[in-house]
C-alpha cells in the first residue's frame, strides 16, 4: 500500500520533468526566438519578467515624483481627493527646488479671501446665442469605445452633479453621453461620427438634429490631438461592437480608422467659414476647435482668415503634445506636437496680437491634474482647463497602460463586459465630482494666496522657472509676448517674418 502511495507521488516530478523536456526539445527546434534556442526552457524567465516589468517599476522602483506618464504623487493626490480624503504632506517636499526646470508660483504678502465660490467663465463670442458659462476644470475628450460604458456613465454623472462640462471626444453622441443630464461639448473629428454621411462626409441635417439635443452646449471640430497629431484615430475591431457601430455610423467589427485631414475645409479662409456654418446648425451654441499647434505660421494664417472674415470661433481648446488617452505609434508620442506651455502662450499671444483674443476663450488640456496645474495653464494664456487622464484615475485608471488592448484591469478603457462591469458606477461618478470639486477649490486657494480672486488677474511674472543654479525667469521673460494689436500695428521683429508669410487662403508650411 505504501509502495503504491509512493509510486504515484513519483509521477508527479516526473510529469513535470517530462513537460519541461518538451518544452525545451521545443525551444530548441524553434526559430522564432534565438534566447529560447540558446536557453532552453530558462529562457521563458525573460519573457515573463518583461511582462511584469511595468507594475515592479510602477510599485516598486520608481520615486514618488520621477514617474512617467504620471508620477505616483500626482496619482495619489487624485486618488484621495476623489474619495474625499485628506491630501497633505509631511515634512516638506520632495521636490529639488534647485533643479533645471523647477516652477514655481508667486505668492502675495497680502493673500485674499478665498471666494465661497468658484469662477466660472462665459464662452460664447459675438456671433455666439446661447453663451455657456464654462467651469476652470471639465472632462476632456474620451469617447465611447475609447472607453467604456460604465465609464463614461459615470463622467457625466459627475459631471452633472458638479456642474461641469463632459467632452464627448469624437467617437459620437452615446445614449450614455445624455442618460443622466451632465453638461455635453459635442467633439465632431475627421470621422465625423455620428453625422456621418455614407461616404464618410460631414451631414449637415445628422449634425444640426443632435446638437439641438438640451444637454448639448458646446461643439467643437477637432483638428488635430496631443498624443498623435497628424495621424487621425485607431478604434481597434475588437472593441467596434454593434452598439459602439451604431454610435459612429460604421461596420461592426471593423477597425475604425480617422483620416489625418478633414473634408470640409482646405484653407485656413474656408476652416472659419465651417465653424460658422457649423455655430449656425447648432443654433447659436458656443463653437470651436482643437488642435495641438502646428507652426505658429499656419497659426496666425487662420487669425488673418478670421479678421478678414469677420467670424471667430467662441473658443480654441490647445492640446499639448503630452498625450492624452489616445493611443499613438511611439514616434509620434515622443517626437512630434507642441507642448502645451510653447502651443498655449503662442495661441493666446497670436491672438492678442490680432486683437481677438477678447472674442475668444481658450481652453487647455495636456496632464492637467492639480490645482497648480490649473492656475500654471491660466497663467499662460488659458481661460479654462479639461482633463483626461486625471478624470479616468478618479473613475478607477490605476495607469496600467494597455488601454489600447481591451485588457483594462479595472474596466475602464475597454468594451468587455466582464471588465468594464467591476466599475461602479455610482461610486466612481461621486469620485468624478469629488475630484473635480477639491482641484478647482485648490486652485482657487493657490490663485488667493496669490493675492488674485479673478483668474483674469493673473499674470505672467507670477510663474517663475529655474534655468540654471543660479538663474530664475518669469513668465514674462521666457516667453515673446505680444501687446493687444501689435500685429496689426507694427509686427516685432520675432513675428514678423512668420506674420508676413501667413495666408488665409493656405496652409503654408
Amino acid at each position: 500500500m505504501l509502495a503504491a502511495a509512493v509510486t504515484a507521488w513519483c509521477w508527479i516530478p516526473a510529469g513535470v520533468l517530462g513537460a519541461l523536456s518538451v518544452l525545451g526539445l521545443w525551444d530548441i527546434l524553434q526559430r522564432r526566438h534565438s534566447v529560447l534556442r540558446n536557453y532552453p526552457v530558462l529562457g521563458h524567465l525573460r519573457f515573463l519578467l518583461e511582462g511584469i516589468r511595468p507594475e515592479l517599476q510602477q510599485y516598486f522602483i520608481e520615486r514618488n515624483y520621477d514617474g512617467r506618464p504620471f508620477d505616483r504623487d500626482v496619482r495619489s493626490l487624485v486618488y484621495q481627493r476623489s474619495k474625499g480624503t485628506d491630501a497633505e504632506e509631511p515634512f516638506g517636499t520632495d521636490r529639488d527646488v534647485y533643479a533645471e526646470g523647477y516652477e514655481f508660483l508667486v505668492p502675495s504678502m497680502t493673500p485674499r479671501p478665498v471666494p465661497d465660490k468658484p469662477p466660472m467663465v462665459r464662452v460664447g463670442g459675438p456671433d455666439c446665442t446661447r453663451p455657456y458659462e464654462m467651469a476652470l476644470l471639465n472632462v476632456s475628450a474620451m469617447s465611447f469605445g475609447a472607453l467604456s460604458t460604465n465609464a463614461i456613465v459615470a463622467l457625466n454623472q459627475g459631471a452633472a452633479r458638479g456642474g461641469f462640462a463632459h467632452d464627448t471626444g469624437e467617437g459620437g453622441l452615446s445614449e450614455y453621453h445624455l442618460r443622466h443630464g451632465g453638461d455635453l461639448i459635442w467633439e465632431i473629428g475627421t470621422g465625423y461620427f455620428g453625422c456621418r454621411t455614407e461616404d464618410g462626409g460631414f451631414d449637415e441635417r445628422q449634425f444640426a438634429d443632435k446638437a439641438a439635443h438640451g444637454h448639448v452646449t458646446c461643439v467643437a471640430l477637432k483638428l488635430s490631438q496631443g498624443a498623435k497629431p497628424g495621424i487621425g484615430g485607431v478604434l481597434p475591431g475588437s472593441k467596434v461592437n454593434a452598439e459602439i457601430a451604431g454610435v459612429r455610423g460604421v461596420p461592426a467589427g471593423r477597425t475604425v480608422i480617422s483620416p489625418p485631414y478633414h473634408r470640409v475645409f482646405d484653407t485656413p479662409r474656408e476652416l472659419v467659414l465651417f465653424l460658422a456654418r457649423m455655430r449656425e446648425l447648432a443654433g447659436g451654441k458656443p463653437t470651436g476647435f482643437k488642435l495641438c499647434l502646428t507652426s505658429r505660421r499656419q497659426f496666425l494664417a487662420v487669425c488673418k482668415a478670421m479678421l478678414a472674415e469677420d467670424v471667430t470661433p467662441d473658443f480654441i481648446v490647445v492640446d499639448g503634445a503630452e498625450g492624452g488617452t489616445g493611443a499613438a505609434p511611439p514616434e509620434f508620442a515622443d517626437h512630434l506636437g507642441t507642448p502645451l506651455t510653447e502651443g498655449l502662450t503662442t495661441v493666446h499671444s497670436a491672438l492678442v496680437g490680432t486683437g481677438l483674443r477678447d472674442r475668444i476663450r481658450i481652453g487647455a488640456s495636456g496632464k492637467i491634474a492639480t490645482g497648480t496645474d490649473i492656475v500654471k495653464r491660466l497663467i499662460q494664456g488659458a481661460d479654462y482647463t479639461n482633463a483626461a487622464r486625471a478624470m479616468m484615475f478618479a473613475v478607477g485608471c490605476i495607469q496600467a497602460q494597455r488601454c489600447h488592448t481591451n485588457t483594462c484591469p479595472v474596466g475602464v478603457a475597454t468594451q468587455d463586459p466582464r471588465r468594464a462591469r467591476a466599475l461602479d458606477v455610482e461610486d466612481k461618478s461621486e469620485r468624478v465630482r469629488r475630484f473635480q470639486e477639491a482641484t478647482v477649490r485648490s486652485a482657487v486657494q493657490i490663485m488667493a494666496s496669490m493675492g488674485v480672486t479673478d483668474p483674469a488677474d493673473l499674470r505672467p511674472h507670477m510663474l517663475r522657472r529655474r534655468v540654471d543654479a543660479t538663474t530664475v525667469l518669469s513668465g514674462a521673460e521666457m516667453y515673446d509676448l505680444l501687446a493687444p494689436g501689435e500685429l496689426l500695428a507694427d509686427p516685432p521683429r520675432t513675428w514678423a517674418e512668420d506674420w508676413a508669410a501667413a495666408d488665409p487662403d493656405r496652409f503654408t508650411v
